[in-house]
């Protein structure tokens, strides 16, 4: 792997092998540290590639920190900026994941939010598909139950809450399964998977866990409802989903910035459908795909071009 090569830290564009942080430093030995992950896709025809959603994924980071408690001292304009200048430096010709995390950088002992320095770090890698988004996936209910809004915020990606994730994905692969799905702290409701939000198609609708249902306010999620109503002229419900409602549903799928668009299969080896990618999830992944590499002119607004 040649990339990465550089990386945005205290406050400037280094060599990745220069941004160091100190073993005792807060967010490493407490999780208090929250990120986002933004993709940029390569173009073969344009010979460019473009990020998706940019600026979005700030304001979301500089939102959500106020739950850690972390002043991020870059305006959005400037983390933008720099993200930009960071892509230009590193010259991919292929698809790129950026992260950008907003951390307690100082060296105290104790889990308190207050009293610490802060600071903000960049960096990309190469990144094609997390999941296989060609095939339909085989899922299980997790064991797991998500964490809850007054435990650990599910809305906000706060680096400690991860160890959710992990557990969760872990003992998926290690049962023979692609993925998890997680249901809410009261076990009757569906939330999302480790790490992506989830659609299900049932009677003719398409929906989805609305936002109080510890979840991730996904910024995928958000375009995938906007391309369902607005382009596939789809009926789109956020309500609460129960876990057996999955093993009827007529189609399921992940979506994230990761994920991207990725059908589900199977549920805890009940046949989703015919097994396979379905027709609504085929569409909506080719829109979205068309969406982020700047195919689809309504939508130019959200492709930044390097």
């Amino acid at each position: 792997m040649t990339h990465p090569k550089y990386a945005f830290f205290k406050g400037q564009l280094l060599p990745i092998e220069e941004a160091k942080i100190d073993i005792r430093t807060h967010a490493l030995q407490y999780g208090t540290g929250i990120f986002e992950g933004i993709r940029s896709y390569w173009d073969d025809t344009d010979k460019c590639s473009y990020v998706f959603r940019m600026r979005e994924h700030y304001e979301r980071l500089v939102l959500n920190s106020k739950i850690l408690m972390i002043e991020i001292k870059y305006s959005i304009d400037e983390l933008c900026d720099t993200t930009l200048e960071l892509l230009k430096k590193e010259q991919y010709s292929d698809d790129a994941y950026i992260r950008p995390f907003a951390y307690n950088s100082g060296l105290n002992i104790g889990p308190k939010l207050i009293g610490n320095e802060q600071d903000l770090f960049i960096y990309s890698i190469p990144l094609g598909m997390y999941l296989d988004t060609n095939k339909a996936i085989s899922v299980c209910t997790s064991s797991w139950d998500r964490l809850s809004d007054n435990a650990i915020p599910p809305r906000a990606k706060i680096s400690g809450s991860y160890v959710n994730a992990a557990l969760q994905k872990t003992e998926a692969v290690q049962n023979g399964y692609d993925e998890a799905i997680v249901l809410s702290t009261d076990g009757r409701h569906v939330s999302e998977g480790s790490a992506m939000n989830l659609f299900m198609m049932r009677g003719g609708k398409l929906i989805t866990p609305p936002v109080t249902n510890d979840i991730l306010e996904g910024i995928t999620r958000n375009t995938i409802i906007e391309l369902a109503q607005k382009l596939a002229g789809l009926e789109v419900l956020e309500r609460p989903i129960d876990r057996t409602e999955l093993y009827i549903a007529d189609e399921l799928f992940f979506c994230g910035t990761g994920a991207q668009v990725s059908p589900v299969g199977s549920v805890d080896k009940r046949i989703v459908g015919d097994g396979g990618m379905g027709p609504v999830t085929k569409k909506l992944q080719g829109l979205y795909f068309d969406v982020v590499k700047n195919k689809i002119d309504e939508y130019s607004y959200w492709c930044t071009r390097i």
